[in-house]
């Protein structure tokens, strides 16, 4: 009993953990002192090696069951979450980090909003009603105003991103018979040579400290971080990763505040609860009843595709 106890503490404390850790991922790409496209190469460089280390040294690279189909979607998903990662890097120089983050975290709607056109899924009238409320939170949120080109790209910035990482989320749902941390592994490797031709050399040779920040963005924000989720992922329902995952915009918030000074406004903070609040109902929605129809036939020994941990919506 203490033993299954001790599990289920674990869990919470992994997950808050790597929140807490993507919260502070925002300091570390400003303090770099680097390009977007910079800063993510070699998120993708230091990435690869922590999650190859940790994977090589859990066995994972035997009989990890890749096949050609698994390693080209998992390849595809990359693409979406590197260019994603550009994106949201690029919202935070145009804005700052607690806008960004807020405004990100409308991954969920867009999801939706995705599979109902590339999957047929249906949207059913309570998705649609949380979807109009989150819309009205992001319209409080961006607070912008016509002339402030500053805050309208990036706006457009933290929306692309958002877009690309729901579309790498249904990408990922497509892969079965996969450990995680064998698709995040692919997916940083590909972001190596798709990203070579746009990293600035001649800028990394001149950071200095700021080979550190890019360091820590590789090995504790994509490997430690990474580890802690997939972790927590295998004990908790997603009701509770879904909750938990809000752990991340709110510590993102503070430390823009504490190290930068950066706040947003009062207008702009009634939109936040908003987008909470429909985030977590669109997320922990129960599916749409599916109508009557002739008995399947039996598949005794199919897996389930495994669920998608989208609802932590990390950087």
């Amino acid at each position: 009993m203490r033993n299954r106890l001790g599990i289920e503490a674990r869990g919470p404390l992994e997950l808050t953990l790597a929140m807490v850790l993507s919260g502070t991922l925002g300091v570390f790409v400003v303090e770099s002192g680097a390009s977007p496209f910079t800063v993510v190469f070699f998120r993708c460089v230091f990435g690869a090696v922590a999650l190859g280390a940790y994977s090589l040294v859990r066995g994972f690279l035997t009989g990890h069951g890749l096949t050609p189909r698994t390693f080209g979607l998992a390849a595809l998903g990359g693409v979406f979450i590197v260019f994603n990662w550009v994106f949201l890097f690029e919202a935070y120089e145009a804005t700052s980090i607690s806008f960004a983050t807020v405004v990100y975290h409308t991954q969920p709607f867009f999801l939706v909003l995705l599979g109902a056109l590339v999957l047929r899924e249906r949207i059913g009238a309570a998705k649609v009603g949380w979807l109009a409320v989150a819309f009205a939170g992001l319209v409080l949120v961006s607070g912008v105003r016509p002339g402030d080109t500053a805050s309208l790209k990036g706006l457009g910035f933290a929306l692309a991103a958002a877009v690309l990482y729901a579309l790498a989320t249904i990408v990922t749902k497509r892969i079965s018979g996969v450990r995680p941390h064998l698709i995040a592994l692919v997916q940083v490797t590909v972001g190596i040579p798709l990203l070579l031709p746009f990293a600035d050399f001649g800028e990394a040779a001149r950071l200095g400290a700021g080979w550190g920040w890019l360091a820590g963005l590789g090995l504790i924000h994509t490997g430690v971080m990474y580890v802690l989720m997939y972790a927590a992922y295998a004990k908790l329902p997603t009701a509770r990763i879904a909750v938990l995952a809000f752990t991340y915009p709110a510590v993102a918030m503070v430390v823009d505040w504490e190290v930068y000074g950066h706040h947003i406004g009062l207008v702009q903070a009634l939109g936040v609860p908003l987008i909470v609040l429909a985030s977590l109902r669109v997320t922990l929605a129960k599916p749409a009843p599916a109508r009557a129809a002739a008995p399947a036939p039996r598949t005794e020994g199919l897996a389930p595709a495994a669920a998608s941990p989208a609802a932590t919506r990390s950087a």
